[in-house]
């Protein structure tokens, strides 16, 4: 086991947080092409163990030394979100779909290497980025329980998580390159990714209808 925590060169333990980021990204695939209407299912109890499982792998991820159940943990992340992606985008034009996986994947590349040129930058907006999320997640609870919407909030939201990814990348970088924390790192900047493309699907999804 001691040799699961070896320091690892950068170009490794880079390409180990890209492998596995892909490995997520391949479940979420292949669970979002799963046809489950003809599943009779009921929503509810779905989403209430999905949510404790994301976040037991969120904790198990964070909290373990061992690579192997911080990828576990890594899956109890993916899988639930796998299934959440499939509700969220049955009835989306394939077309949007696959420009809004593109522009992620390329906004994601390009804060990558922002965060690998500007690292301290990155680093300093820790606690903006923290306050700014937890405000416009207490607006958005608010407006949605007096009813009202604001499309604006989307973009906001967006370009935090633009933020966060450039913030998580940096901070990856700053960590001991051993293959636990490149896996530990993998969970956030995943749950990055997919909250940028959540909330860019959200609005290409509704201009599109």
């Amino acid at each position: 086991m001691e040799g699961l925590q070896n320091t690892l060169t950068d170009r490794l333990y880079n390409f180990i947080i890209g492998l596995v980021l892909l490995w997520g990204f391949g479940i979420n695939i292949l669970i979002c092409n799963i046809d489950f209407t003809t599943i009779h299912m009921d929503i509810g109890p779905i989403c209430i163990a999905g949510t404790i499982l994301m976040f037991a792998g969120v904790i198990i991820s964070a909290k373990s030394q061992n690579p192997l159940i911080s990828f576990l943990g890594y899956n109890l992340v993916v899988i639930p979100i796998g299934f959440m992606l499939n509700n969220i985008l049955q009835g989306q034009d394939a077309a949007v779909i696959k420009e809004t996986c593109v522009i992620t994947a390329v906004v994601t590349i390009i804060l990558i290497v922002l965060g690998s040129i500007f690292p301290g930058v990155f680093l300093s907006m820790r606690r903006i980025l923290f306050i700014s999320l937890l405000s416009i997640l207490i607006v958005e609870f608010l407006f949605l329980f007096l009813g009202y919407s604001n499309s604006s909030l989307d973009w906001i939201t967006a370009l935090i998580f633009c933020g966060y990814i450039g913030y998580d990348w940096a901070r990856a970088q700053r960590k001991p390159k051993t293959l636990d924390n490149a896996i530990d790192s993998v969970v956030e900047l995943y749950l990055d990714i997919i909250n940028l493309f959540l909330r860019l699907m959200g609005k290409r999804g509704k201009k599109s209808k």
